[in-house]
């Protein structure tokens, strides 16, 4: 189950909540049990154990008094004594036990679980206490029956003594071992309470530390969770700077990850299309650069071609005539129609040149046919394999035997492959290996032509196709600006890939039949 960014960072300060929730927990259940202690020892166990001692005093009192009785030699005293204690000693006596008893049932009401079989114990010692006091009653009052009279009977004194003598130790004996076991309890009580407060704080502090923990855990967790954020900051950052190369490269599953990769497509996007637009551009300023210069070319050729055809015609006529005329030497005839030949030979070279401004001028619309582009290619390096060999130019043919045909006018597709298998040449002039190959392709078929010349500079590269723009003297630089003109207005591209030092490579892409 993949849960959102905002369900984990929930999640994880709910357990933080839920720890120091749980460290509060246990503080005040923690609390509320030493409460327990404390009311436990102060009001219930201290209070029976001061019980447990006021009866053990009034005990003795009772004893001191019922010895009193016994030492008196006035018959008159020894009667006044003996009402007095029968008034005072039985009521009180009662009264405290049933004091004690009820304090231990109230003990009852809070005392916890593990505690409730002792206080049942007292109260059974209290009822014990209760029942020998009555019993202990009824003996003081035979005793006290029995020195009522003028001349007690020094035996039945004496057994009655005895008797009460007994029911004392028995009830002194209870007595201190009620006080000594209540003080017992209290001393294990505060001691464990103690030792359990000590524990608690250990706990509390444990817990708490822990709590701060997972706090710092969580807190780091959510900033490693949220850091794409910034990376996203950024990134949006530098595209609205322009550089749309910026890419992210967060992983995950989740919000954050999800908008990093589409950012991510959207940067690829802007590029491809800036990329794309430049590329317009550059389309648009070269059309823009071949129109005026087409213009130009156009008037040019206009006001040349006239008198070229002139002088071609009269020089012709000229080396007629001095091929029919008498020189002084044979020297002067010599010199004569060389310097005729070369300005015939000057008159063809502006005449080719004005007639590739005229095509630039006035390209001719292609006329596409289905063609064998490799019986073209065939063709062209069979027709120029005198021109290469002549140079020291190995010739390379690896087209891929599946090349499907490509729409394309024959005669300028020839006229684009002649002009790049003399660049290649040109570019190698110690000669070199020169290699023409087809791939095909699904909507298109691409012919590489590939030499082991010298390169050219990314600088040169960069204006290979601009009009005029040219490394030869002499020239033109018309050349691939009309090729790539020709592969444009077939639907196709020509490009150029160059590495100085290790050749250069002219990618022509042209539209399958």
């Amino acid at each position: 189950m993949k849960l959102s960014l905002a369900t984990r960072i929930f999640l994880g300060y709910a357990l933080v909540l839920l720890t120091f929730g749980a460290v509060s927990l246990f503080s005040v259940a923690e609390l509320h049990r030493n409460q327990q202690e404390i009311r436990l020892v102060s009001q219930g166990y201290l209070q029976l154990s001061q019980d447990a001692a006021a009866l053990e005093t009034f005990q003795g009192s009772q004893e001191k008094d019922t010895e009193r009785v016994l030492e008196q030699n006035s018959v008159e005293t020894r009667r006044a004594l003996i009402r007095l204690a029968s008034l005072y000693y039985a009521p009180q006596m009662a009264q405290r036990l049933e004091a004690a008893r009820t304090k231990a049932r109230e003990v009852l009401t809070f005392a916890p679980k593990g505690e409730v079989p002792f206080v049942m114990e007292l109260d059974e010692r209290f009822a014990e206490l209760s029942r020998n006091s009555q019993a202990y009653g009824r003996a003081v009052e035979a005793v006290f029956t029995a020195l009522a009279s003028e001349s007690p009977d020094s035996q039945e004194v004496a057994r009655a003594t005895a008797e009460l003598r007994q029911l004392e130790s028995a009830i002194n004996r209870e007595l201190r071992v009620l006080r000594a076991t209540l003080t017992n309890r209290i001393r294990e009580r505060v001691d464990g309470a103690e030792e359990r407060e000590r524990r608690t704080g250990l706990t509390i502090i444990a817990l708490s530390i822990m709590a701060i923990g997972v706090g710092v855990g969580v807190t780091a967790w959510s900033a490693r969770t949220l850091r794409p954020v910034r990376t996203l900051i950024e990134g949006v950052s530098r595209i609205g700077r322009g550089d749309y190369s910026a890419q992210l490269g967060v992983r995950g599953e989740d919000e954050v990850a999800l908008l990093a990769r589409e950012f991510d497509q959207m940067a690829r996007s802007l590029q491809a299309r800036e990329a794309q637009l430049k590329s317009q551009a550059e389309a648009l300023m070269r059309a823009e650069q071949l129109a005026a210069v087409g213009r130009i070319s156009a008037q040019i050729v206009h006001e040349v071609r006239n008198p070229l055809s002139s002088i071609g015609l009269n020089v012709e006529l000229l080396q007629d005539a001095v091929g029919g005329a008498r020189f002084d030497s044979q020297e002067t005839a010599a010199e004569a129609r060389e310097l005729l030949a070369a300005v015939t030979h000057e008159v063809d070279r502006l005449t080719d040149v004005t007639e590739q401004y005229l095509r630039m001028a006035r390209p001719a619309r292609p006329d596409l046919e289905p063609e064998d582009i490799i019986a073209v290619l065939d063709g062209v390096l069979d027709f120029t394999r005198e021109e290469l060999a002549r140079a020291g130019v190995e010739v390379v043919r690896a087209f891929a035997p599946d090349t499907p045909r490509v729409l394309a006018d024959q005669g300028q597709l020839r006229q684009v492959f002649l002009n790049l298998l003399r660049n290649s040449r040109e570019a190698m002039p110690s000669g070199g290996r020169l290699t023409v190959a087809t791939t095909p392709h699904d909507g298109d078929v691409e012919v590489t032509v590939r030499d082991t010349g010298n390169g050219m500079t990314e600088e040169v590269r960069r204006h290979l196709f601009e009009p005029f723009f040219t490394t030869k003297e002499g020239g033109t630089g018309l050349g691939l600006a009309v090729s790539q003109q020709i592969l444009q207005a077939h639907g196709g591209s020509l490009s150029c890939q160059s590495i100085p030092g290790q050749g250069t490579t002219f990618v022509l892409r042209l539209p399958r039949a």
